[in-house]
């Protein structure tokens, strides 16, 4: 019986991190001009302990452009770091085949995390095209959180929010990625293996906001089923 219990509220505790992070994305801003190609910058930690969850990732990317079929062009860029000090940006992939051959190719490698060293790149990335959301996904942090947070309001004032997806429950990293997120003007939320319906409809959610902002959302939503709680955030 306890045993139930405590799955009935960690499962109403996960419906409760998908619909505040929906309700955030929609309250975060999102401006372009009819036409341009939106940039989402999707950054992965591929150190050894991210290996299962990659393979899971690599099946759910392709629903972020089937998201925004209709919402806009979407134009996503795979960064990563894993082994000994090794990082890579890929090329910006505006099809879901092309970004799932950057994703197959990459090897999960036991190493330090380089959460910096993603963020410093997306500023720069910046400069040269205009990024209109950074997905981040990983479950460690072994950097100066004071050094991360800066970076990520640093973000803010570039109008560039992170969107923060946590694996496993590390309540060390859960804290850092919330006020990274927070800083930047993002949001947060946690997942895991067994939540892999939840890690698309964010991924997608995210996708939508990027190229469309919150009535692109908003129409995401209706037609998908997502949490009624996002169309009612928008109306407040």
């Amino acid at each position: 019986m306890v045993d139930d219990q405590e799955k009935a509220l960690s499962a109403r505790k996960k419906s409760s991190d998908v619909s505040n992070f929906l309700a955030k994305v929609a309250r975060t801003p999102a401006k372009k001009t009819d036409g341009e190609v939106s940039r989402l910058l999707f950054a992965m930690d591929a150190t050894a302990s991210r290996g299962p969850t990659w393979d899971h990732a690599c099946h759910l990317q392709a629903q972020m452009f089937e998201a925004t079929a209709n919402a806009g062009s979407l134009a996503v860029q795979l960064c990563h770091y894993g082994g000994f000090n090794h990082f890579r940006a890929g090329a910006w992939c505006q099809s879901a085949n092309s970004l799932l051959a950057e994703m197959t190719a990459v090897n999960c490698l036991g190493g330090h995390t380089q959460i910096k060293r993603v963020l410093e790149h997306v500023i720069a990335e910046n400069r040269k095209n205009r990024i209109r959301a950074v997905v981040f996904v990983g479950d460690a942090i072994e950097e100066n959180p004071d050094d991360l947070c800066n970076l990520a309001g640093q973000l803010a004032v570039l109008g560039l929010p992170l969107f923060m997806f946590q694996e496993g429950h590390d309540p060390g990293v859960r804290s850092v990625f919330k006020q990274m997120a927070q800083l930047s003007g993002g949001a947060f939320a946690p997942f895991d293996l067994n939540s892999a319906s939840q890690l698309k409809d964010l991924l997608s959610a995210v996708a939508v906001f990027a190229t469309g902002g919150r009535s692109a959302l908003e129409n995401f939503e209706s037609k998908s089923g997502s949490p009624a709680l996002l169309t009612r955030q928008l109306r407040d």
